[in-house]
C-alpha cells in the first residue's frame, strides 16, 4: 500500500470510529508504529487530524464565537506581546488595515506615536482606541454592527473596501490550519475579512499559538495567502516549520 493509500484509509477509519490507536494501525497495516506516528504527525500539519496521546481524534473545530470580553480575558499575556511585535512593522506614513479584535487592539494600543497612519478599520473598538490620537486618521466602515464582537459587517462595509487599497492588513483569526487556511466562525465576518485580504499588498497574521491546528466554519484566506505570521513562543516546532516551509516569514513574540 502506497504511503498515501494508507493515509486515506486512516482518514476513513478515523471518520467512521471516532479515534484512532497507533497500536491498532500498526497491525491493521502490518507496518510499524514508528511509520503510524509519522502518518499521523503528517496529517496533523495538515489540520486532518488532530494528535492525541496514543493515537489521534478529528481536527478541533470552533463552532461558537467568543465574545470580544472572552477574547480579552484568554491569552492575555501572548497577545500583548504579538501586539508589540505586529506595531513594530509599522512605518510613519503607512496605510493599514486593523480587523477586529482583541489582539489588533493591542496593536492599535501601540501605534499612537506613529505621524500620518491611515487606519481602516471594522472595529469599533478599535476606533474608538485611537480616536483623537494625533498623526493617526481613522476610517471606520460601514454597515451593520455585530453585538458579539463589536465589528461591522455587510455589503456596505465590503463595497467600501473595494474602492479602498492599504500597504499592510493586520488581520486575526479563530483558527489556522495550514490546509484550510484562517478561519473564523461568522460568515458575514469572514466576507469582510476576505475583502480585506483583496486590497492588501501586504497581509500579516496575528493569532496566538492556540489557534493553529484548528480550524472554523468560514474560511477567511488560505496560508499561501498570508506573507507574514506574528505569534508567541509557544508555537510548536512543527508548526513552526510548516509555515517558514510555505515561504512566510514567522515572528514569535
Amino acid at each position: 500500500m502506497l504511503v498515501e493509500e494508507r493515509r486515506t484509509a486512516i482518514l476513513n477509519l478515523l471518520r467512521e470510529h471516532g479515534k484512532v490507536r497507533v497500536k491498532d494501525l500498526s497491525r491493521r497495516f502490518e507496518t510499524s508504529e514508528v511509520t503510524i506516528r509519522n502518518d499521523l504527525k503528517q496529517l496533523d500539519l495538515r489540520g486532518l487530524v488532530r494528535k492525541s496521546h496514543g493515537g489521534a481524534m478529528p481536527p478541533e473545530t470552533i463552532v461558537v464565537e467568543p465574545s470580544l470580553q472572552e477574547r480579552f480575558r484568554s491569552h492575555g499575556e501572548e497577545k500583548r506581546r504579538i501586539g508589540a511585535a505586529a506595531a513594530a512593522l509599522v512605518k510613519d506614513g503607512e496605510t493599514l488595515i486593523l480587523d477586529s479584535g482583541s489582539t489588533t487592539q493591542e496593536i492599535a494600543k501601540r501605534i499612537k506615536g506613529r505621524q500620518r497612519l491611515q487606519v481602516i478599520t471594522n472595529g469599533v473598538n478599535i476606533a474608538m482606541e485611537l480616536v483623537g490620537v494625533r498623526g493617526i486618521q481613522v476610517i471606520l466602515l460601514g454597515g451593520v454592527l455585530r453585538d458579539n464582537s463589536v465589528s461591522v459587517v455587510g455589503h456596505f462595509a465590503e463595497d467600501m473596501l473595494a474602492h479602498l487599497s492599504a500597504d499592510k492588513l493586520f488581520i486575526a483569526a479563530d483558527g489556522c490550519d495550514l490546509e484550510f487556511g484562517i478561519s473564523t466562525p461568522n460568515l458575514e465576518e469572514s466576507r469582510v475579512n476576505r475583502a480585506m485580504v483583496r486590497i492588501a499588498r501586504e497581509n500579516i497574521l496575528v493569532a496566538d499559538s492556540s489557534k493553529f491546528g484548528k480550524t472554523s466554519l468560514s474560511r477567511i484566506a488560505a496560508v499561501a495567502e498570508i506573507d507574514k505570521v506574528v505569534t508567541d513562543d509557544r508555537l510548536p516546532d512543527e508548526f513552526r516549520a510548516a509555515l517558514r516551509a510555505r515561504g512566510l516569514e514567522l515572528i514569535l513574540a
